[in-house]
């Protein structure tokens, strides 16, 4: 029997649900159909709907209408943070499987609600780290677990948010603000502390971490700097200048119809300089990065001690010029470092021959978005769906514990570094 075409209803149209999710559904049309859509902005709504075909009479504003009655097979629950528990516990008992962005929540008591839910409900839930899915981190588990570095015994990592994409997303956008969304630790390294937790395959036992908001405060601004890059002064000079980051950049990049982080601020497609500049004038991403209402860290540290003896840090800075993640194993009988930024996996057994491996080579780039993960998840979903074993899929289970993990780092941080219990039994 042929694996079946499954049809799909995405809540939340921004980047994640529609622009990733939904534009790699769409383009698997044997896999995947998408069906219903739910959004609170009526723009993005309109721009979803008419790109994958999806009727008006389907096209949802108010989400309790949308969850009346089941819409289709899946749920690609995209929304914010906040708002994810709910609509999971809901589509649960309509009886959905779910595609669910990360992070869960950033409360505790709502991964047991969202856990208990799925237990008395049944159904599918994979939570989106989708790193998990990229051919370059894939093969460092493989390598991890052939054998020929030994016994793993501390990873240290480090977590390059780069300095643009620090002020994009966590100084003038949605996660800026610890009120109104998960703390940095989560919403930024959500990825990174579930890859410790998979490549150290154990329970977390303690965790203790620091860090605090550095830079991004009215102390730093220059002198006579203006509330809005477009009015200051300094909109040539400033490292930040949104004028720079996002206006230069896209007309440095060719003037891109749909490019990101640019699609983000403005529904306007294609996209237009007049249209980029209204955004920068009107909107949160033409703020001096000096004059938000951030309060959420710019680096962060934290320790990691498994149940099984391995050790894991793991740095999060906003100071640094590109993004990419660094990871260094090391293991009884070698080390292995994973290297996003040279683009290189470096096998280092000792007393032998060393070897590189080009991350190009294993695949990733051809399939888009977090080195191939993006296409992966998605891959790996329709396997489950039809009852195959997809290697690697992040079950509930395992990313609530790499949530706990850091929901605990941010209450070390709190408390000035106190080494915590990540699990209360202990």
């Amino acid at each position: 029997m042929p694996d079946k075409t499954f049809t799909v209803a995405i809540i939340g149209c921004g980047n994640r649900g529609t622009d990733v999710y939904g534009n790699i559904m769409h383009g698997m049309p044997d896999k995947y159909k998408i069906t219903a859509l739910c959004d609170i902005n009526a723009e993005r709504l309109d721009i979803a709907g008419k790109k994958f075909d999806v009727p008006d009479a389907l096209r949802f504003i108010d989400e309790v209408e949308f969850f009346a009655e089941k819409r289709a097979d899946v749920l690609v629950i995209a929304t914010l943070d906040g708002d994810h528990v709910r609509q999971a516990v809901r589509a649960l008992e309509l009886g959905y499987d779910i595609l669910l962005e990360k992070p869960i929540t950033d409360k505790i008591e709502e991964c047991e609600k969202l856990l208990a839910a799925r237990k008395n409900y049944g159904g599918k839930i994979i939570v989106c780290h989708v790193l998990r899915y990229s051919p370059a981190f894939l093969e460092c588990e493989k390598i991890l677990r052939s054998g020929e570095l030994g016994r793993l015994v501390a990873i240290q990592a480090i977590e390059q948010v780069a300095y643009w994409h620090q002020a994009h997303s966590f100084v003038r956008g949605n996660w800026r603000n610890r009120e109104e969304t998960a703390p940095m630790i989560l919403a930024k390294c959500c990825h990174d502390i579930d890859l410790l937790q998979y490549y150290a395959q154990s329970e977390c036992d303690s965790v203790s971490s620091v860090g605090d908001l550095a830079y991004f405060n009215t102390d730093n601004a220059p002198d006579g700097a203006s509330a809005r890059c477009c009015d200051c002064p300094h909109v040539d000079s400033c490292t930040y200048s949104a004028v720079k980051l996002y206006i230069d950049d896209w007309k440095n990049k060719g003037c891109p119809d749909h490019k990101w982080p640019q699609c983000v601020i403005t529904n306007a497609r294609p996209l237009t300089e007049p249209a980029l500049i209204k955004a920068l004038r009107e909107g949160p991403y033409g703020r001096c990065v000096f004059a938000c209402d951030n309060n959420v860290v710019d680096h962060q540290l934290s320790d990691f001690v498994f149940k099984n003896g391995v050790k894991a840090s793991l740095l999060m800075t906003a100071f640094t010029a590109n993004g990419g993640r660094n990871i260094r194993f090391c293991c009884t009988l070698g080390e292995l470092v994973l290297d996003e930024e040279s683009g290189y996996i470096a096998v280092k057994p000792f007393g032998a021959s060393q070897r590189a491996i080009d991350i190009k080579s294993l695949g990733g780039d051809a399939n888009g978005g977090h080195g191939g993960g993006d296409y992966g998840i998605i891959e790996a979903l329709y396997a489950a769906l039809n009852g195959n074993n997809a290697a690697g899929v992040t079950t509930l289970e395992q990313s609530i514990e790499s949530h706990l993990m850091a929901l605990r780092a941010e209450q070390s941080r709190l408390a000035g570094g106190k080494t915590l219990a990540v699990h209360d039994d202990n």
